[in-house]
C-alpha cells in the first residue's frame, strides 16, 4: 500500500489555512499539525516541515520569506512548498499556481518544488486578460481599468470581526485608493502589460464571493466582440472543469459562486458592440484562495 503524502499547513488557524484544512479532509493525505500553543515556535515548525512532503505556507509575506529561507537551509530532506502569500508570485524560481494559465502549466505545477498560489483578484484579472493579450486582441499598452468587489472574508479575521460583530459596518467600501495594491505586480507580470492598470478594489457587506470587471472600448482593440468570446472559449475549452466561459448577462450578483471553487468568465456587450465589460466571478476563498491551493496540492501529488 502506497504511503499517503504528509502535509503541514503553517498558519492553519487563519482564514485561508482553515479553508485548506477543511478541503483536505476529502483527500488521501495525512495532515500534520503543530499544537496551537506552539504555532509561533519556529523550532517546532521546522521539525514538522522536515517530517512532511509538503509545507503549505499561509503566512504574511515577511514570515513566508523567513520560513522559506529556513527550509532552504535544511541539510536533511526538504519539503516541497506551496506559498499563499504575495512574496514569490513573480519570482522566476517559483511556479505560478494558476493551473489554467497556459497549456502545460498543470504539468509545471505537478513537477515543482516551489509553487506560489495566486491572489484572488489577480486570478480573475489574469483569467480574463492573459489569453486576450497573448492573442494580440488587447494591446499590451491598453489603458486598462480593473474594478473588483470581494466579500469581507478576504480581509481576514479582523475585517470579518468588523462586519459580523459591529452594527456600523459599511455596506460597500473602496480601498487601496493609493493605487498600489499588492496584486498589481502579478497581474502585470502574467499578462505582459507594459502599462499598469488602474485597479479599484472594494469590499461589500457579504461574506464570500467576488467579481472582477474590466471595461473595454472595442475600437481600441485588435478584434471584435465575437473574437473576444471565441478567444476565451478556445483557451479554456480543455480546462473547463473549474473555469467556465458563460454568456453575458445584464445583472451579476457578486456572491453567486460563494462556497464553490468554480470561476465563470463572461463578455458583456452593448447593442452597438462598441463597448464590453469582461467579468470573472469566483469565491474569494474558493478559486481565489483555499480552493486554488487544493487544486495545486492535487496536481503536486497526482491526486
Amino acid at each position: 500500500m502506497t504511503e499517503m503524502p504528509k502535509i503541514f499547513i503553517d498558519g492553519e488557524y487563519g482564514t485561508t489555512g482553515l479553508g485548506i484544512r477543511q478541503r483536505l479532509a476529502d483527500l488521501p493525505i495525512e495532515l500534520c499539525s503543530v499544537p496551537i500553543e506552539h504555532r509561533h515556535d519556529i523550532d517546532k515548525r521546522l521539525q514538522m516541515m522536515a517530517a512532511v512532503d509538503l509545507a503549505v505556507l499561509c503566512l504574511p509575506d515577511e514570515a513566508s520569506r523567513e520560513a522559506v529561507a529556513l527550509v532552504e537551509m535544511m541539510e536533511s530532506k526538504r519539503p516541497r512548498i506551496l506559498d499563499a502569500s504575495t512574496a514569490f508570485r513573480t519570482d522566476p524560481e517559483w511556479v505560478y499556481g494558476f493551473a489554467e494559465l497556459d497549456p502545460g502549466q498543470e504539468r509545471k505545477i505537478a513537477k515543482a518544488d516551489k509553487v506560489a498560489n495566486p491572489g484572488c483578484y489577480s486570478s480573475g484579472a489574469i483569467a480574463l486578460l492573459h489569453p486576450l493579450v497573448k492573442a494580440g486582441i488587447i494591446p499590451v499598452d491598453y489603458p486598462l481599468t480593473i474594478n473588483a468587489v470581494s466579500g469581507y472574508s478576504g480581509g481576514g479575521k479582523k475585517l470579518i470581526a468588523v462586519y459580523e460583530q459591529e452594527k456600523n459596518a459599511p455596506p460597500f467600501e473602496l480601498y487601496a485608493l493609493d493605487l498600489n495594491h499588492k496584486h498589481l505586480p502579478e497581474i502585470c507580470h502574467y499578462c505582459d502589460l507594459v502599462q499598469e492598470p488602474v485597479f479599484v478594489p472594494s469590499v461589500g457587506n457579504f461574506a464570500q464571493g467576488m467579481i472582477v470587471s474590466i471595461p473595454l472600448h472595442v475600437n481600441l482593440l485588435n478584434g471584435t466582440v465575437k473574437q473576444l468570446k471565441t478567444c476565451l472559449k478556445e483557451h479554456y475549452f480543455q480546462r473547463k472543469n473549474i473555469v467556465f466561459v458563460e454568456d453575458g448577462l445584464t445583472r451579476l450578483p457578486a456572491n453567486q459562486l460563494a462556497f464553490t471553487d468554480r470561476m465563470e468568465l463572461r463578455v458583456h456587450s452593448n447593442n452597438r458592440n462598441d463597448q464590453v465589460i469582461l467579468t470573472a466571478s469566483l469565491d474569494n476563498l474558493g478559486k481565489g484562495a483555499s480552493g486554488a491551493a487544493i487544486q495545486n496540492i492535487k496536481l503536486m501529488f497526482g491526486i
